[in-house]
């Protein structure tokens, strides 16, 4: 709404950089991996995704969300500059992350923020997903056509455009991230669950084949004791 009433905003979350050239631009890649393995392929996708997009760039910071990524990255000799130990349990923690974005994107230390993280689409479905944090794109929230009639009128916010904003993005980073770290939190326990099943669904019909193995095995001594007490009683006659 901001942004459709007051076009002429030019606020420091919006900064492009453009100045900037694409080989000098320091991009922060938040990678949120799980903080056990038996998930299936769960880690394993988002620690390629990572990789990935590191190699694209030459002046990359990596945050780290959990136990998987940073033992990975440490084995692997990809420096982490931060690790956030934290899981999907508290929005609280999603507020430190964003506060600690948002500081580095003020400071010219970052210019460009993604999260890469497991996007749930159903629970048979999960994608490795790279979102874009910051800077901010208007053309991402577009004007609904249904509230465009609605008023019309000058818009003033109080006690100014840049104010109002410097108190409603970091609130927004902070959905956004927890959005994200609820995604993969949800993505890694379907995963485990279908992991899971999957390994009990392999071990049953293992132990069948193993049972059926073993009666052929005993089905077959017993028959050949029994030709042998047959044959020596033949014999003994």
């Amino acid at each position: 709404d901001i942004l459709h009433h007051s076009p002429e905003i030019n606020h420091v979350f919006f900064d492009k950089r453009p100045h900037i050239p694409a080989e000098k631009r320091k991009i922060g890649y938040i990678v949120i991996t799980g903080d056990k393995g038996l998930a299936g392929a769960y880690n394993h996708n988002i620690l390629k995704l990572a990789e990935e997009k590191l190699r694209q760039s030459a002046n990359t910071s990596l945050f780290v969300v959990g136990q998987v990524g940073r033992s990975y990255f440490m084995e692997h000799g990809i420096p982490i500059d931060v690790e956030f130990l934290y899981t999907a349990q508290n929005v609280g923690r999603a507020r430190d992350m964003s506060e600690t974005m948002l500081e580095l994107f003020r400071r010219e230390q970052l210019d460009e923020v993604y999260v890469i993280f497991t996007r749930m689409v159903n629970s048979f479905q999960m994608e490795p997903t790279v979102h874009k944090l910051l800077p901010l794109d208007p053309d991402v929230f577009p004007e609904y056509e249904e509230n465009r009639d609605k008023y019309n009128r000058e818009v003033t916010y109080v006690p100014s455009v840049k104010a109002v904003m410097d108190r409603l993005v970091p609130g927004y980073l902070k959905g956004d991230l927890f959005g994200a770290l609820v995604e993969s939190y949800c993505s890694e326990q379907n995963a485990r669950m279908t992991a899971m099943k999957s390994s009990s669904d392999n071990a049953r019909s293992m132990l069948q084949n193993l049972n059926l193995s073993y009666n052929r095995a005993r089905q077959a001594a017993i028959t050949q004791e029994i030709t042998e007490v047959v044959g020596g009683a033949q014999a003994a006659q």
